[in-house]
């Protein structure tokens, strides 16, 4: 695919600002060539504006070329970034799934993109022939989020991929929850897609939420665009510094991830014993939507008892349904003991 038939020309011609740690990386015995103040080391100092170490790391991690990750502040950056370098704003459009996360219609909306949404199944699942006939010659991107939000479920990997085939524009699949979701992740697919993004995020698994950092994977050529277009220092030193830290912890990202899905089932099932629950459905993600009798009543319930969860109830296929997070065992013993007091 030649990524500059889908490039806004504005993009292609831009030149991009160069930092000072642009123009010069690697060690020197004096830095005088960034106006940073010499004292209060090393938060004196303009953080790698490529965040080449950490990127080393993640590559590692996850199996691809360090060339082929941006990271960005948060998963929004990259969603931000990838509509105003692709998008015409007044003239091209997305399309995406219904219900789904919310930031991909707010980014479209302040970009001026149009954004077209197409109903999921009954069962959440992807309608690939619906998806499509919803594109035309002006659909530049495609947003997939697999496990979904707020639904819980993954999107079947063969569908998506169809989608991949037959989508002549970017194909960007969320996975900001695919720790938790037993399937595997689409990275691997990178090489045979050109035209695919991946995702993904340290503030789920990863318990760092508070330090926004957010994982594109993509081409080479796609980080670069989105590279070119960001802010020089998008990632501030202390967001990399904690990354990397947390980087050679990944032992005990596994434990937690391993206890939030055995909460999760166990949460799942004594939910299922209320007598004003409808439906536990089924979930890969840290969280449930959970089908209710008189939802809003019982989310102000909560609310008066200090709790908090998420009422979904106006979203798309999503009447009378809360959203609940998987706590730790304290905490879910605590919300279902408070459900358990409704009968």
């Amino acid at each position: 695919m030649d990524i500059n038939q889908l490039l806004r020309k504005n993009i292609q011609d831009l030149k991009p600002y160069s930092s000072a740690r642009d123009e010069y990386t690697g060690e020197a015995m004096v830095f005088l060539d960034a106006n940073e103040n010499p004292f209060n080391q090393p938060y004196n100092r303009y953080p790698d504006p490529l965040q080449r170490a950490l990127k080393e790391k993640i590559a590692v991690l996850k199996s691809v070329d360090p060339q082929q990750i941006f990271l960005g502040n948060g998963s929004d950056e990259p969603i931000d970034l990838l509509i105003r370098a692709f998008c015409e704003p007044g003239v091209d459009n997305i399309v995406t799934i219904n219900p789904t996360y919310g930031m991909y219609q707010v980014a479209a909306d302040i970009s001026g993109v149009e954004i077209r949404k197409v109903s999921l199944t009954p069962e959440f699942q992807l309608d690939v022939d619906a998806l499509l006939a919803a594109t035309d010659e002006n659909t530049k991107l495609i947003f997939l989020c697999s496990p979904n939000n707020p639904t819980g479920n993954s999107l079947d990997k063969k569908q998506i991929l169809k989608v991949a085939e037959r989508f002549k524009g970017l194909l960007i699949v969320d996975e900001a929850y695919i720790d938790f979701a037993p399937g595997k992740s689409l990275l691997p697919e990178l090489e045979k897609f050109s035209n695919l993004v991946v995702l993904q995020t340290f503030s789920k698994a990863w318990g760092m939420a508070g330090i926004r950092l957010g994982m594109a994977f993509a081409s080479k050529e796609i980080t670069g665009i989105l590279n070119k277009i960001k802010y020089p220092y998008n990632l501030n030193i202390l967001t990399q510094q904690k990354a990397l830290e947390l980087l050679g912890q990944y032992e005990q990202v596994k434990e937690w991830v391993k206890l939030l899905i055995e909460e999760r089932g166990k949460v799942a099932q004594e939910l299922k014993k209320l007598p004003f629950v409808v439906e536990v459905y089924p979930s890969d993600a840290n969280f449930l939507l959970v089908k209710m009798h008189d939802a809003r009543g019982v989310y102000d319930y909560l609310v008066e008892e200090g709790i908090i969860v998420r009422d979904r109830s106006k979203v798309h296929l999503c009447t009378d349904s809360l959203r609940i997070t998987i706590g730790v065992n304290e905490e879910n013993n605590i919300l279902l003991n408070t459900l358990n007091n409704l009968i």
